[in-house]
């Protein structure tokens, strides 16, 4: 149960993540904040949207460690974290940023990713 709760975690913390970095370049694009909004106000907007993700983020960390009962090592974690991180950041650009374009490279890396997960989870 700790793993998929995890996971679920992982997944909503980084939909926030990828809002808060990436989203002001969105309301750029709607014309919603401007090139002339001052950095700061851009920074604090982001920075109460990457609150909600640490909302997300520590709870998955802590619960999902083994050291406090939880499925997963660090590195396991780790690594978990970068793939959701990714797919969560591509359906982001696929929905929000049309103009982005996937490339056969693009798939490729999916598929080291894909990889990288197996052999994290590999026993050695």
């Amino acid at each position: 149960m700790n793993g998929w709760l995890t996971i679920g975690l992982l997944v909503m913390s980084n939909i926030f993540m990828t809002f808060a970095w990436y989203g002001q370049l969105k309301l750029q694009q709607m014309k919603i904040i401007t090139s002339a909004t001052p950095l700061i106000v851009v920074i604090l907007m982001s920075w109460g949207i990457a609150m909600l993700e640490y909302c997300f983020m520590v709870p998955a960390n802590r619960y999902g460690f083994h050291e406090n009962g939880g499925a997963f090592s660090l590195l396991q974690l780790k690594v978990i974290q970068e793939v959701i991180s990714l797919m969560i950041f591509t359906v982001f650009t696929f929905l929000f940023f049309r103009g982005e374009a996937l490339h056969w490279n693009h798939f490729l890396a999916f598929c080291l990713l894909i990889l990288a997960v197996y052999f994290v989870f590999m026993d050695s």
